[in-house]
């Protein structure tokens, strides 16, 4: 007589972005009853408006262990993933002269490559000879690496939805939840808005395990089951211009902004603000002095005939979105609000500091990986646990207080390698 398999574990992730969604697929793909809540719809956060960068030139361990399998998984959905397509090409990491990072360009190049990664330093006029579409009279260094490309957001989310979907993950848009707390029955979520809110009632539900991949809005809702976690979000800008370029997407350093091609012509941008936001009430839309900064750091850096010369601002479709940080720059991922990490009810995934889409693939991985393992028993610090340390969200208290640091920054780059 055979014995009644055991019912599948209930997993609920909280957040429809690419790092949500992929978590959702994946843990579906290791035989989860998933069910995935957003209180929008799908991309309608960060990952919406993301800038679509994907490249694993990094030279800390961890990073760059987590960028290669990111961008290995890009690689793959986009053969075998209807809807979502990765576009091969180059990533220049440009420092003008003057700027005092530029002399640890080398070494950090050297890290990477010490990484397997595809990187080299290239000097200005060799650069300028192989893409003629950029200025590079004014560089100290550059440095080139090979296996990056770029992708629409969007469609990432859009396209592994569908698929998680049809592999059985229930997908709940437009339904926003609250924490409740953990029970013998597991972690309750409270679905839906209750009366006083104007909804019909909200609905409880227990799960085994809760993921929070809620981007901005992490923090308050693991506020509402006690839990605090130092992840803040901050506003970013970015356009896209009907302006021709086939060039390589390149980060100005010195300038922080970076430009990639664009179906439409070309996609520009940074304008971090390094101030805390408020994801329910930020502008949404681009400032002027973004759109001013865009068109001279175009005019310095790119040749007159690929949108350098004529490039006209206020002709763009700019917008603005939100990243989260963290004291440290480094995610936080794994179990929160657990007494000797083995508490598997609760996880968060948060505080990608600008990164968060590029690393979504290996990161949702981890995260279905980790889930599972916790919920066999495996605690985050196990010799065979699959979790991060680095990324272990107990390493802070919670109520930090620190200033927001760009996450593309070079000089962030070269003092954590």
């Amino acid at each position: 007589m055979n014995e009644r398999a055991e019912p599948a574990p209930t997993v609920a992730v909280v957040g429809g972005g690419a790092v949500g969604v992929t978590a959702a697929h994946d843990l579906a793909a290791r035989g989860a009853d998933v069910t995935l809540y957003e209180r929008g719809e799908l991309a309608g956060g960060s990952s919406g408006r993301a800038a679509g960068l994907l490249y694993d030139a990094y030279a800390e361990d961890v990073e760059a262990a987590v960028g290669a399998r990111a961008l290995e998984r890009f690689r793959a959905f986009d053969r075998t993933l209807p809807g979502f397509s990765f576009t091969p090409c180059p990533y220049v990491i440009a420092v003008r002269e003057g700027d005092a990072d530029a002399d640890a360009v080398p070494a950090m190049v050297e890290r990477m490559r010490g990484h397997g990664r595809e990187v080299s330093v290239v000097d200005p006029d060799a650069l300028g000879e192989r893409f003629p579409s950029l200025r590079t009279d004014d560089l100290a260094v550059a440095a080139v690496a090979e296996g990056a490309g770029w992708t629409d957001p969007p469609s990432y989310v859009r396209a592994l939805a569908d698929r998680a979907a049809r592999e059985g993950v229930a997908i709940e848009t437009e339904t926003p939840v609250a924490l409740g707390p953990r029970t013998e029955s597991g972690r309750e979520l409270s679905i839906g808005e209750g009366e006083e809110d104007g909804g019909s009632g909200a609905e409880t539900r227990a799960f085994d395990a809760v993921v929070v991949a809620a981007g901005a809005h992490t923090r308050s809702l693991l506020a509402d089951a006690g839990v605090s976690v130092p992840v803040v979000p901050y506003r970013v800008q970015a356009l896209v211009a009907a302006d021709a370029y086939d060039g390589p997407m390149v980060y100005d350093a010195t300038a922080d902004a970076y430009l990639r091609p664009h179906p439409d012509g070309l996609l520009a941008g940074d304008g971090t603000e390094p101030v805390p936001a408020d994801p329910d009430d930020y502008r949404r839309e681009a400032d002027d002095w973004f759109r001013a900064d865009v068109a001279t750091v175009l005019r310095e850096r790119l040749d007159g005939a690929a949108a350098g010369g004529d490039f006209d601002p206020d002709a763009s479709r700019a917008w603005a979105g939100l990243c989260t940080a963290t004291p440290d720059g480094d995610p936080l991922l794994g179990p929160v609000g657990a007494t000797g990490k083995t508490d598997p009810a609760l996880f968060v995934a948060a505080g990608w500091q600008g990164h968060g889409f590029m690393r979504a693939p290996a990161v949702g991985e981890i995260v279905a990986e980790g889930v599972s393992a916790s919920l066999d028993g495996t605690a985050f610090d196990a010799p065979d646990s699959p979790w991060i340390g680095a990324f272990d969200p107990a390493r802070f208290d919670g109520d930090e207080e620190f200033e927001i640091a760009e996450g593309m920054s070079l000089s962030e780059r070269t003092e954590n390698g």
